[in-house]
């Protein structure tokens, strides 16, 4: 059977040729600054009306790490949401994924922050990944428990943290939400290779993220598919989408999860390219996706905030 070389729903294929007039598809090879540039211009144009009522305050954890903290008008839980953003550890700021942020915490009622971590190549392993800890440790320290919440390299961020966090005895963490997480699969096999020019995001470019990161290779926070033990981890939503060289990832660690003993909730979109959380107003697949991933949130928030 012919695996299809790219999606044929109409509102992603708009998405993916509105991003390519900002970020083109060989963004790789420019500059770091160029790289930020184009980013931040991609994301501008993707950015949504605030929800009503939404008061937004940034603050610096440890008099040393950004944050913002996003407070919906209507806040039912004491549970707190943790959103890192993705961008390959390259790019990506408190900024590019606000309009995101703003609209989990509307859905689920619930105070959200998110971190400014450090990116690469400045800042390389585990810089990024010390800055979401330290601020995943203030925030367990403080009233109620937590939701982690990431996307793409932000899901990695966040499944290390989530093992990390259950390695060294930390409670409090009510659930673990990823997007089409970078997990640090085999980059010669399944779907790297299935979908090595997969619009939005090839293995080309998940090679040079990885390489930029300089995460030493099997460490099991920096690549949570080679941690030896994922039993005891708070309960998990999972979602890929099938048009990603990223997509077994979540397929695997999903089954490993489920394997592990830990609740997991599943799903791969099928219709869905890398980074269509920002298309979730232009197509109706985005849309399912995100409505399931603010369900699945809402429910930890609920569940840990009881």
């Amino acid at each position: 059977m012919t695996v299809p070389a790219k999606p044929t729903e109409a509102g992603i294929l708009a998405f993916h040729r509105r991003c390519e007039a900002f970020y083109p598809a060989d963004a790789v090879d420019a500059t770091i600054g160029q790289q930020r540039q184009w980013y931040d211009a991609l994301c501008a144009e993707f950015d949504r009306p605030s929800p009503a009522g939404m008061i937004r305050e940034e603050a610096l954890v440890l008099g040393r790490i950004p944050t913002r903290r996003y407070r919906p008008a209507n806040v039912t839980t004491q549970t707190r949401l943790y959103y890192i953003h993705g961008g390959g550890f390259v790019v990506g700021s408190l900024q590019s994924h606000d309009a995101i942020c703003a609209e989990i915490a509307e859905a689920a009622g619930a105070e959200l922050v998110s971190v400014d971590y450090r990116l690469s190549p400045e800042h390389v392993w585990p810089a990024a990944f010390d800055d979401c800890f330290d601020v995943l440790t203030y925030l367990l320290r403080g009233k109620g428990p937590v939701v982690i919440i990431g996307d793409s390299a932000g899901a990695n961020l966040a499944a290390g943290l989530v093992l990390k966090a259950r390695d060294q005895g930390l409670s409090g963490i009510a659930g673990q939400a990823l997007v089409y997480p970078a997990l640090g699969g085999d980059t010669s096999a399944g779907s790297y290779v299935e979908m090595a020019e997969a619009p939005g995001l090839s293995t080309t470019d998940v090679l040079y993220y990885r390489d930029v990161y300089q995460a030493p290779a099997g460490n099991p926070y920096a690549f949570p598919l080679a941690h030896a033990d994922l039993s005891g981890l708070p309960p998990a939503f999972i979602t890929g989408a099938f048009f990603d060289p990223l997509r077994d990832d979540a397929r695997d660690y999903a089954a490993r999860l489920v394997s592990a003993g830990v609740e997991v909730w599943f799903r791969e979109e099928p219709q869905m390219i890398h980074a269509w959380l920002r298309a979730r107003h232009m197509s109706d697949g985005a849309a399912a996706g995100f409505a399931a991933l603010c369900r699945a949130v809402s429910d930890f928030a609920a569940r840990g905030g009881r």
